[in-house]
């Protein structure tokens, strides 16, 4: 019996050390020395350096004039990537029509006589995309540059200036970067707060 026993019990244990242990720390090396920005989690960080005010993974809620807006999120209460996810709710679903049409009025009357992009008024599958098209971008550059008090211009050149082309340049659309372009707004062109 022993006999039989003993070599379920050595392939466990060396399959778990191999499987369990050595694999995944080779796979953390290689990538901490091949991506080291990607193993940290894509973080970025104040103009100080020293905090950290979110990741390039993930999306954040802006929700002040003076920011891009990131795609609506289902995730949790919103943008938690605790909870990470979409609606599950089919395109005949009364309430996803009615939010829907809800957020592309507020859209037209922000931007009359524009057509407003698709993933301006939709979520993302996992709630927490933190690209927009360059288009939904440019909608909201009008607004943006309004509570600033810069010109929409300016705001056009940070978000050209944040674009990425399709992966290997035929994986996927172009695409900007939220944070990367409210970081760069608050960097160039801070909001001044009135004194109360």
């Amino acid at each position: 019996m022993i006999q039989h026993l003993r070599p379920a019990i050595v392939m466990t244990v060396l399959f778990t050390l191999l499987l369990g242990l050595a694999y995944p720390l080779a796979i953390t090396g290689i990538a901490g020395v091949a991506f080291p920005n990607q193993a940290s989690g894509s973080l970025l960080h104040d103009t100080s350096g020293k905090v950290v005010i979110g990741s390039s993974l993930i999306a954040q809620g802006f929700s002040r004039p003076q920011y891009l807006h990131p795609r609506a999120s289902a995730a949790g209460n919103g943008y938690d990537p605790m909870s990470s996810g979409g609606t599950n709710l089919g395109p005949l679903d009364q309430k996803l029509i009615d939010r829907v049409k809800g957020d592309a009025a507020t859209l037209a009357k922000e931007a009359p006589g524009v057509t407003i992009p698709a993933d301006a008024v939709t979520t993302s599958g996992s709630g927490l995309d933190p690209d927009v098209s360059p288009e939904n971008a440019r909608l909201q550059a009008p607004r943006v540059a309004a509570a600033r008090g810069i010109e929409v211009p300016i705001v056009d050149a940070l978000i050209d200036a944040n674009q990425e082309g399709p992966v290997l340049g035929f994986i996927g659309q172009p695409r900007v970067n939220v944070l990367a372009v409210n970081q760069a707004l608050d960097a160039r062109y801070p909001v001044v707060q009135p004194k109360s």
